[in-house]
């Protein structure tokens, strides 16, 4: 926990002059849509100018004029255990150290697939990506090659990355088709989506009842996190696995947000495990890479044998499973 002595008086820090923040942010501006990389780092939501941090330490950020902050956000989910820690960063400088891509296979990175499949049973297998929303995107064009069906299920609310298909908003009725949430999504794209109130498993039931041949996948965020932390009410998460499994769909659990944070095994573990269902593929990100550019998907065995080089769905990732990105040691 932050030091008492060193949780700033005042509230308004945020907020406060900031010139050197303020020039870089001038900077950006001109050589990047909206001087950031990410949306929401353009403080559109909070208001003032974005801070420019330059280092970080434990729970406390430093920005470019050299104020200090208590960081609740630690990096959207990944600081888990705080920045810099020291037994992260001599694992992080052993990996560099052996070089940064080799464009080939390593004995590493069967290392956190097994770390990931002790910890959380229903992954039989796994594959490296990059994002989180590479692991969704994955999961989701996964869930149509083995099906041969073409229509998601997702909950409103929820958001399971930047993807076009989930990039969606509901349409005029449960069992409608949605429309396009951002511009340069196509309707083509935001109509083979179906999106549908979250913790209601009657407008779920409909759906299928006028769909369900058609549709190959649920995807629900584990304990969304989207629209402030909503609990699923008590056997949603259940009734999606009994609903799909009937006709035949998968179920994808998003746990990029929850997974390994809310509990050893993520919110599957605290949850379905206990109450006997599996979901068919989950997806991982943010603390299964510490801060690392890291994320996966996992599950069924036999669905997940049908991405290549197994099966005839199409995957790829120039540093996917990358050697810096894994534990050199073997797992427990």
């Amino acid at each position: 926990m932050p030091e008492p002595s060193r949780i700033p008086e005042r509230m308004d820090t945020m907020t406060s002059n900031t010139p050197v923040s303020d020039q870089l942010f001038d900077r950006a501006r001109s050589l990047m849509p909206g001087g950031v990389n990410s949306p929401v780092r353009a403080f559109g939501s909070v208001g003032g100018t974005p801070k420019f941090m330059v280092s970080a330490k434990g729970p406390y950020l430093t920005d470019a004029d050299g104020r200090e902050y208590v960081d609740l956000v630690c990096s959207w989910g990944p600081a888990l255990l705080g920045h810099a820690h020291p037994a992260v960063l001599d694992a992080v400088h052993a990996a560099v150290d052996r070089g940064l891509s080799f464009g080939a296979s390593t004995p590493d990175e069967a290392n956190l697939a097994a770390i990931v499949k002790e910890r959380v049973s229903a992954v039989e297998r796994i594959r490296m990506v990059s994002t989180g929303t590479e692991a969704t995107m994955t999961a989701v064009r996964l869930a149509r090659g083995f099906t041969g069906r073409n229509l998601i299920v997702k909950f409103a609310g929820c958001y399971h990355g930047h993807l076009d298909g989930l990039l969606a908003a509901a349409g005029s009725g449960l069992a409608t088709m949605a429309l396009p949430g951002s511009a340069g999504v196509t309707e083509a794209a935001a109509a083979e989506t179906l999106v549908l109130p979250y913790n209601d498993l009657g407008a779920v039931e409909a759906a299928f009842a006028a769909h369900g041949n058609n549709i190959a996948a649920v995807i629900t965020e584990a304990a969304p996190a989207n629209m402030g932390v909503v609990t699923p009410n008590d056997g949603f998460n259940a009734g999606l696995s009994r609903i799909t499994r009937e006709h035949g769909a998968l179920l994808i659990l998003d746990e990029v947000l929850t997974g390994f944070r809310t509990g050893y095994a993520g919110y599957w573990g605290l949850t379905g495990r206990q109450e006997g269902w599996t979901p068919d593929l989950l997806t991982f990100g943010k603390v299964i890479g510490g801060g690392m550019p890291t994320a996966a998907l996992g599950g069924r065995a036999d669905v997940m044998d049908y991405l290549a080089p197994l099966g005839p769905v199409y995957q790829a990732g120039t540093l996917s499973g990358n050697l810096w990105q894994w534990p050199p040691a073997s797992p427990p």
